[in-house]
């Protein structure tokens, strides 16, 4: 037995909390001089100029105006030879030469596309999150972007919003976690390196939880609960050195994110003590007049900017009316520079007006470094959810092994939502790995039973059945397209499309060994598909590398290890539904009776009354962290340091980790919470710390985990963050619905 001590890197050890900055950060005071020096020097019209970002759709006209100072930013210009120019023309042909900042969506790669984000979160590893946003970062530049809007770091519990794709799942320790990573990743050690784009902690805030899973739609989350669950995120990318932060397009409680001064000024600014640029979201400022919360687009300008907005996204209001506002008192002339001094604060920490032009090469686009981070990433991202009698990974007995399915060789849609930049010649397909990878082993029979995800025809399905007949063991491919999930893809229905169920149903029925594998932007329910699969892999769309790593993963080479960032439904009208949820005054067990159950005439009162649905339980189909591993691990000998603490302690937790298993594996170990007893009821578990562990067959290691106990505040119910004196229930284990579990208690001193 070897001991591990699970060391919290910089990366885990960020306050995620709603408490204030330790210390106020302080902006380097030679930028700081630059800035004031360059304000002093603007007109009112320079200043709205830089508070103006455009998506330009004719070159000439882009030129004009940005040699009369009216832009500050461009976005979705991805030609660096047109990049270059128009940078020269805002360096040498505009009055101040103050130059551009170049921005894109970035989401989860730029040419080498990498997991989407939901994908990456079911890595539950840091390190592989940063090098994705890393090499995203080193191929954006060199087209000479230098800002990405990324990470979304909304915390999302329902599936049928479409953006879930983009989050990293529903849990805001994981978000806040990944999401940092994501940050450090794209800003590298220091903005000024050419190589470094600035981030977009974005949508702020509470967008994740859009009423019914409908995108844009209204929020309505109480102060408590966003200080709680959807502000954490934010801060720990505040803390983190987010360059940026993105307003939302939802309102909450009835005002719009973008006007919002509570959380724009009284969070972020005061409390938070940031220093960064905020940025609307595409015409969300002039959005808020079809929201009913402003009367036209100058309404919607002087409410923006007085509620803290720095720079708008395409819409034009305040370069068009601002100027006007100001002359009726109605906007301050503080409050325009501000907002300028900010966005000039930026440009001088990207060292753009030293270095305003592209000069990362090409070459670096692709390159098999970054190729390979793809595949890790791919590979970890995959989550075993069945595996039943030991059904992989495939041996040598496996000599000839159908491919079937929509999903098996369509290289545009397994790199999913937001891949503007990536293209699909560049993608490696399942089918086309398997072949080239293991070609030499098995015989490899390819039928697509279905066109694509939606396809209803099942004519191909016969021909399918037939390829299955003659194999030893069939994989059939299914999921999603990628223009099923992302922005403005919401669905109430969150089943497999088309004719895919019908597909593995009649596969399965051939009695051979059937493994499925779901690529998709969402946990979808799959129920039946889990029932007639004898093993199911589950990879949110995977990207560039996603086949080679599948293959890997089929063959033994990889041992999966991924783990699921959000719960799966049983039914869709189970949704949403997440693991911290709270107990209510009459939580569900597990003996309630279900609607097949019932007698007939059965009274009123017989089932129970309980928090439960008659016809699909409490409980999910997969829980929170849940993914199983071709080994088998154990815990046993937990224990703590102490059972009674402070607030000014820590927790420490030990306890064996052995693999019982004949495979090396990594296993993704979780520690979970409870706070017993509120001012406010609380969650019934809270995710707090995990860590993956690598252990041979057969070995064992001691595993240390350590907790601040300041780490257990919550907004309580006079709205204090504090820790709570009290007792409370630890559980450390695979997933958040079994381990180990200990009592300790908190008191005051």
């Amino acid at each position: 037995m070897k001991p591990i001590k699970l060391i919290i890197t910089a990366l885990i050890s960020v306050c995620i909390g709603g408490c204030s900055s330790q210390k106020e950060p302080q902006a380097d005071a030679a930028i700081e001089n630059k800035v004031d020096s360059l304000l002093n020097q603007m007109t009112l019209e320079e200043k709205l100029g830089q508070m103006n970002q455009l998506s330009p759709w004719n070159f000439e006209d882009l030129a004009k105006r940005v040699r009369k100072g009216e832009v500050g930013s461009i976005l979705n210009m991805v030609n660096p030879e047109e990049v270059n120019k128009i940078q020269k023309i805002a360096v040498e042909e505009s009055r101040l030469g103050i130059p551009l900042i170049v921005s894109r969506d970035v989401i989860h790669g730029y040419k080498t596309i990498f997991p989407i984000p939901l994908g990456q979160a079911a890595t539950f590893n840091p390190e592989v999150v940063k090098e994705g946003a890393r090499v995203a970062a080193i191929e954006a530049s060199a087209d000479g972007i230098r800002w990405t809007f990324a990470p979304m770091i909304d915390v999302s519990r329902d599936p049928r919003w479409g953006r879930i794709a983009e989050s990293c799942g529903e849990d805001p320790y994981l978000n806040a976690i990944m999401g940092t990573a994501m940050i450090k990743g794209y800003q590298g050690d220091s903005l000024n390196d050419p190589t470094a784009i600035a981030a977009c902690a974005k949508h702020f805030v509470a967008y994740g939880a859009a009423e019914g899973g409908r995108d844009y739609n209204s929020t309505f989350i109480p102060e408590r609960v966003l200080r709680n669950v959807y502000l954490p995120p934010f801060k720990a990318a505040a803390d983190a050195g987010c360059a940026t932060f993105m307003t939302s397009f939802n309102d909450n409680d009835g005002v719009p994110s973008t006007a919002n001064s509570f959380v724009l000024k009284d969070v972020l600014r005061k409390e938070w003590k940031y220093d960064g640029m905020v940025v609307t979201d595409w015409s969300s400022t002039l959005e808020m007049v079809n929201h009913g919360f402003c009367v036209d687009g100058k309404d919607a300008a002087e409410k923006s900017v007085n509620a803290g907005v720095d720079m708008e996204m395409v819409s034009e209001t305040f370069i068009q009316n601002l100027k006007q506002s100001i002359a009726e008192n109605k906007v301050s002339m503080e409050t325009i520079d501000n907002a300028v001094r900010n966005i000039l604060r930026l440009k001088f920490r990207l060292g753009l007006f030293d270095n305003p032009y592209v000069v990362t090469p090409q070459t670096v686009k692709y390159s098999e470094k970054h190729l390979q981070t793809a595949k890790t990433a791919a590979e970890q991202s995959v989550i075993l959810l069945k595996n039943e009698n030991q059904t992989l990974p495939f041996t040598d007995k496996i000599k000839t092994l159908a491919i079937i399915g929509p999903m098996a060789d369509a290289p545009y849609e397994q790199m999913g939502t937001w891949v503007f930049d990536g293209e699909k010649e560049h993608t490696q397909t399942p089918l086309t790995a398997i072949k080239k990878m293991y070609g030499d082993k098995v015989k490899v029979l390819f039928e697509k039973g279905l066109e694509y995800s939606r396809d209803k025809n099942t004519a191909g399905i016969a021909r399918a059945v037939s390829a299955v007949r003659q194999a030893d063991a069939v994989v059939v491919f299914v999921g999603e397209e990628s223009i099923l999930s992302g922005e403005a893809h919401s669905l109430a229905n969150l089943n497999l499309q088309g004719a895919q169920s019908q597909l593995i149903k009649e596969l399965a029925a051939t009695g051979k060994p059937v493994v499925t594998v779901v690529m998709a932007g969402r946990q979808l329910v799959i129920a039946d598909e889990v029932k007639v699969s004898d093993a199911m892999l589950y990879s949110f769309h995977p990207g560039t590398m996603g086949g080679p790593a599948i293959a890997d993963i089929l063959f033994g080479k990889v041992n999966p290890s991924g783990k699921t960032p959000v719960t799966f439904p049983r039914m869709s009208g189970q949704v949403p539904i997440y693991y911290a949820q709270h107990k209510t005054g009459r939580p569900a067990n597990p003996t309630e009776m279900l609607i097949d159950e019932i007698p007939v005439e059965a009274g009123q009162t017989s089932v129970g009354c309980r928090s439960f649905y008659l016809d699909a339980g409490n409980s999910p189909l997969f829980p929170f962290g849940y993914g199983l591993s071709y080994t088998t691990f154990e815990y046993s000998n937990l224990s703590l340091a102490s059972d009674k603490l402070t607030a000014q302690d820590s927790l420490s937790i030990s306890f064996t980790l052995k693999n019982t298993g004949n495979y090396d594996g990594t296993e993704v170990v979780q520690l979970y919470v409870q706070d017993k007893v509120g001012s406010v009821t609380r969650p019934v578990k809270e995710l707090k710390r995990f860590q993956r562990v690598t252990l041979k067959a057969g070995e064992s290691t001691q595993v240390s985990l350590s907790l601040p106990v300041s780490e257990l505040a919550f907004w309580g119910y006079d709205m204090n963050y504090t820790v709570e004196p009290g007792d409370f229930t630890l559980w450390v284990g695979t997933n958040s619905a079994e381990g180990l579990t200990k009592d300790f208690s908190v008191s005051a001193l």
